[in-house]
């Protein structure tokens, strides 16, 4: 369970990892959103016209990784594997750390596959780091 404190924990202290090896360095991890589907229901006895509303099926968002390119080519490789049909599915977790590299709270992606591959954009006159996005689909995420 995540340690509490007066102040909130800065972004920037994290690493990823991907079936309980570290991952190369990211930029940038956005963790997927959670929804729950509401469900409208009504009996024909309810004395008002109003549903009521049950919780219904659980809907996750991708999980969105970021990084510079320096040539690593696992990301890409198991996007390709999964586009050619070959399912590889993998437990991901992102790790909060704090001000001292210290792990404070974990978030565990079951079953996680690449669903999204975007390459960078080179520009003639650019001068920024290339960036390369993976995006992946799971099956439900738990904070530890």
């Amino acid at each position: 369970m995540p340690q509490r404190r007066d102040d909130p924990y800065p972004d920037f202290n994290f690493r990823l990892e991907i079936e309980g090896l570290e991952a190369a360095g990211f930029s940038e991890v956005r963790l997927p959103e959670g929804r729950i589907e509401s469900i409208a229901y009504r009996e024909g006895t309810d004395k008002t016209s109003a549903a009521r509303l049950l919780p219904g099926r659980v809907e996750y968002g991708r999980l969105v990784l970021r990084r510079g390119f320096a040539g690593d080519a696992t990301l890409f490789q198991w996007w390709q594997a999964v586009l050619q049909g070959n399912l590889d599915r993998r437990n991901v977790a992102v790790v909060l750390l704090d001000e001292q590299r210290s792990e404070v709270a974990r978030w565990l992606l079951r079953r996680a596959w690449p669903a999204r591959w975007v390459g960078p954009e080179l520009r003639g006159l650019g001068n920024e780091v290339v960036i390369e996005t993976l995006e992946l689909a799971h099956e439900g995420i738990e904070l530890e």
